[in-house]
């Protein structure tokens, strides 16, 4: 891992773990390298510790200390953000405090191993190859499908979401000016599919210009299969529909599930797709704002990506560089029981509600640490069945009507958290529902 500085005249190789530097003279290049993580034993053969319930209160973080603004008081348990109540990966904090310790913060440029840690990612993982011109830096993945939007089309367009799901698609298309066109999706034996044929509809008759892909799928947390993204990309190709893919969920496939990205299923994927992707939800990281964007038709990407560098959009800072680079390199095995945890966290929703909340059920993800809570066998009101979750369970999930049509008497639960608070969450939304 390398990171360029200047007027310097040592390198010093940090090894992960070990509190020691080790300075060679090199002349006028100042770097700091790890030691090869892909190698190290410190990490590989240490067990990390999910369990461990972490004070995040007071530390601006949007989950605890938004509470008042967003629900109207302070005093639940914050289970809705989609980010992680666990500690980083213990490389990511020791690469940033090697760097923060030198006590320069100048102007940073990315080194080629920041690049590099990306694409051999997404090789490795996903099958996804890209080159270096092919990828840019944006910084988050809704600010790059707005740049995306704003780019490609002009006010009055039209955009195809698929609700009910994440919800600043709407957002940013409206508030950018365009007409939102839903493709809603269906249910289906207990879980949801794409409208195939909803969406040619819509296509032919509406004539959009965008569509927003969410890949994984987000509130449902749905892997698409290649089938389905095959057909979306035949039929973007045949309506001259540009697909901007958010693939930000792609690393966290659960249960055997595969995240397919959108760019590799056809050449037509590859000719209509701008797809974006980052290490935040993988690796815990959002708040260092570190994102991608990999566009592989050069007929799209020329302009679009020379836009961003004119309005630098996509220089990113040191503290994002280092933490993908290292997360990259090296947090595969974090990664790996980051996601037993949360299988094992969705496993035990399950049994609870199966047992004891049979009113309420959980649909499993493919990918993910959202799960989507189907309560319309409550017989609540979508109101009612806010005020007992908030009012008397104390509880602050997401409202699945926030994310559009379908969204009634549904809540997104976040089950990235120890397993003893997301349990004494639900002990608590049994009492309420008991009460």
């Amino acid at each position: 891992m390398t990171f360029c500085k200047s007027a310097e005249t040592m390198i010093y190789a940090y090894i992960p773990g070990v509190a020691a530097y080790i300075g060679v003279d090199v002349g006028d290049t100042f770097e700091y390298f790890s030691y090869l993580c892909e190698t190290s034993k410190i990490y590989r053969t240490m067990k990390y510790n999910f369990d461990k319930i972490v004070e995040r209160r007071g530390t601006s973080c949007v989950k605890w200390d938004a509470l008042q603004e967003h629900f109207g008081r302070t005093d639940l348990t914050p289970l809705w953000v989609a980010d992680m109540d666990f500690e980083v990966c213990p490389e990511i904090t020791e690469a940033l405090r090697a760097r923060v310790d030198h006590r320069v913060y100048g102007y940073g440029c990315p080194a080629d191993g920041y690049w590099q840690s990306i694409i051999d990612w997404q090789r490795n993982m996903h099958g996804f190859t890209f080159s270096r011109e092919e990828l840019c830096y944006v910084p988050g993945v809704v600010k790059g499908i707005a740049f995306a939007l704003n780019y490609f089309t002009d006010k009055g367009d039209k955009v195809v979401i698929q609700e009910p799901v994440y919800h600043p698609f709407r957002a940013v298309a409206q508030g950018n000016g365009r007409v939102v066109v839903n493709n809603a999706l269906r249910a289906a034996n207990g879980f949801y599919c794409m409208d195939i044929e909803g969406l040619e509809r819509i296509f032919a008759a509406e004539h959009p210009r965008m569509m927003i892909l969410c890949n994984p799928h987000n509130p449902i947390g749905i892997t698409w299969s290649r089938e389905t993204l095959v057909e979306v990309a035949s039929l973007a190709k045949k309506y001259g529909v540009i697909v901007v893919s958010d693939e930000i969920h792609g690393d966290l496939a659960l249960f055997g599930h595969e995240h397919i990205p959108f760019a590799t299923v056809s050449d037509e994927a590859a000719e209509v797709a701008v797809t974006f992707g980052a290490p935040s939800k993988t690796f815990n990281i959002p708040g260092l704002v570190s994102s991608w964007c990999v566009v592989k038709n050069p007929a799209l990407r020329s302009g679009f990506f020379g836009w961003l560098a004119a309005n630098e959009f996509s220089d990113p800072t040191f503290v994002a560089t280092i933490a993908t680079e290292t997360a990259y390199k090296c947090g595969s095995a974090w990664l790996d029981s980051c996601k037993a945890y949360i299988e094992n966290n969705i496993l035990a929703v399950e049994e609870f509600c199966a047992k004891r909340l049979p009113g309420v059920r959980p649909v499993r993800p493919q990918a993910s640490f959202l799960v989507w809570l189907d309560c319309s066998a409550l017989g609540m009101s979508h109101d009612k069945l806010i005020a007992t979750f908030v009012g008397k369970a104390h509880l602050a999930l997401n409202d699945g009507t926030i994310f559009g049509a379908g969204g009634e008497n549904c809540m997104r639960l976040n089950v990235a958290t120890p397993r003893a608070s997301l349990l004494k969450a639900l002990n608590a939304l049994e009492a309420a529902l008991n009460a």
